[in-house]
């Protein structure tokens, strides 16, 4: 289900972080910096007093892509909270070398500034480099055979690299899909306390747990922490052999009523 996680050393080269992914068009590329060493509750903290972005460059075509604190590098599976890994996603749409360079900065607040010069330039800012990128090999329904999905002014979004459009058509509940019991750092919420459960709600100490479609997992999808995951990997396997192409379901919950979902 997962692409192939690969170190790309040796398509990539510069004074900047660790380049790793499927060195293709349309595929994830990331880069992983060693910065300061700090953890998730710190102070000043990682998520807000820090800024990381990387432009990517290639010819004429620049991008600007915003970074986040990464911990460890390795929290699914080790749940550790502290770090010094500074991480960026990147789809490149472009095959051929790719330049890029980092701006990390701090500052109080500084991740919600859109000023670039605001804060103070530390650590890692201006590591650079470059990598290549080849074509994509995917084929069928995977997305990384059709390109990004982009708005061109009609009722349907585009695929950037084949030009269909994408119609989608998939589960509308529950809408806490991911309040599931295999997530770190998930305790019961003050909304589960109510003695009654409205339909599709979580129960405290009784998060999803999608058991009938453990079986639905297949051999070389993701996993956590020695096995976990299956269950709900597996159900999104189910619905995609359903011919769905989407979920819906919300990413955090804090300020409504389930209060069982977060980043």
């Amino acid at each position: 289900m997962a692409p192939l996680l690969l170190h790309a050393a040796d398509a990539a080269s510069g004074t900047g972080g660790v380049v790793s992914g499927e060195l293709k068009k349309w595929h994830k590329v990331t880069i992983t910096f060693d910065g300061p060493e700090t953890s998730e509750t710190a102070d000043p903290n990682p998520f807000r007093d820090y800024r990381l972005n990387v432009t990517f460059a290639n010819g004429a075509r620049s991008h600007n892509v915003p970074g986040y604190y990464a911990a460890d590098g390795n929290a699914a599976q080790t749940r550790r909270t502290a770090g010094n890994k500074w991480r960026v996603h990147f789809a490149p749409n472009e095959q051929g070398t790719w330049n890029y360079v980092a701006s990390f900065r701090t500052g109080a607040d500084i991740a919600v500034s859109t000023d670039p010069a605001a804060g103070t330039a530390t650590s890692f800012d201006g590591a650079n480099g470059s990598f290549t990128i080849g074509p994509t090999d995917k084929t069928g329904r995977d997305h990384r055979a059709k390109g990004l999905l982009r708005y061109v002014g009609v009722h349907y979004l585009q695929f950037a690299e084949t030009g269909e459009h994408f119609i989608k058509g998939g589960a509308d509940s529950p809408e806490n899909f991911l309040a599931y019991f295999e997530f770190a750092q998930t305790p019961g919420s003050r909304a589960r306390d109510r003695k009654e459960l409205r339909k599709g709600e979580a129960a405290r100490a009784r998060f999803h747990k999608y058991e009938p479609h453990a079986g639905d997992w297949r051999t070389g999808d993701p996993t956590w922490q020695g096995g976990k995951g299956k269950n709900i990997i597996g159900a999104l396997n189910y619905l995609a052999g359903k011919g769905m192409n989407s979920v819906y379901f919300l990413t955090m919950n804090l300020g409504g009523d389930g209060q069982d979902v977060w980043p």
